[in-house]
């Protein structure tokens, strides 16, 4: 945290949803809250949350695994639109080719109700899972890391960055520190990529 010049502040702020209603499929919640996996690529949770710079907006969408924590892949877009999430897949599934019986899970969100998006799971063969509505705590591991995310680098700290691009890339360094230098109790004492090195050996 001191080299990335992080400051743990806690701050509320309106949280940002991408719920608009349903349009599409809602799936059941196969996770029921129980969010830890027992080995990689078992269980992922997807959301979205939005950066809001003096009036200028992005939004991350990152996919983490709920055996280390570890953020797999992320993308940082402009705008909230269907192509970041493709933009996300193909990011997935150019790097795992094999992904038959992973739970995907994700809040209610239009993203997630969208029907390609959902075919594309299925194509995949991966097994769809939705929070209950209005239920954030259901995806609790992805709300964990935003939390997370805001408090060290963003709440408080936004006079930091001059413009939207250096927010970007601050997020972007976040997230590699995150991965693998940040260490977590639960991961005994190890951050999320070394933890699962450590595992595979």
């Amino acid at each position: 945290m001191i080299k990335l010049r992080l400051k743990p502040v806690k701050r509320n702020k309106r949280k940002y949803s991408s719920y608009k209603g349903t349009f599409g499929k809602i799936t059941d919640n196969l996770i029921e809250r129980n969010f830890k996996a027992n080995k990689p690529n078992e269980k992922w949770y997807i959301d979205a949350t939005e950066f809001n710079l003096r009036d200028e907006k992005i939004y991350l969408s990152p996919i983490l695994d709920g055996y280390n924590g570890e953020i797999k892949f992320h993308d940082i877009s402009k705008s909230s639109n269907l192509k970041q999430i493709d933009n996300m897949l193909d990011k997935t599934f150019e790097e795992n080719q094999i992904l038959e019986g992973l739970i995907f899970h994700s809040a209610q969100g239009w993203q997630y109700q969208h029907q390609s998006y959902q075919q594309r799971l299925k194509n995949k063969e991966i097994k769809q899972s939705m929070s209950r509505k209005g239920n954030s705590i259901d995806n609790g591991m992805m709300e964990n890391f935003f939390g997370l995310l805001k408090t060290e680098m963003f709440y408080d700290q936004e006079n930091n960055y001059k413009t939207i691009d250096e927010l970007i890339l601050a997020i972007d360094d976040y997230i590699k520190y995150y991965n693998y230098d940040r260490i977590k109790v639960k991961l005994k004492g190890l951050s999320p990529v070394n933890y699962r090195l450590q595992s595979s050996n």
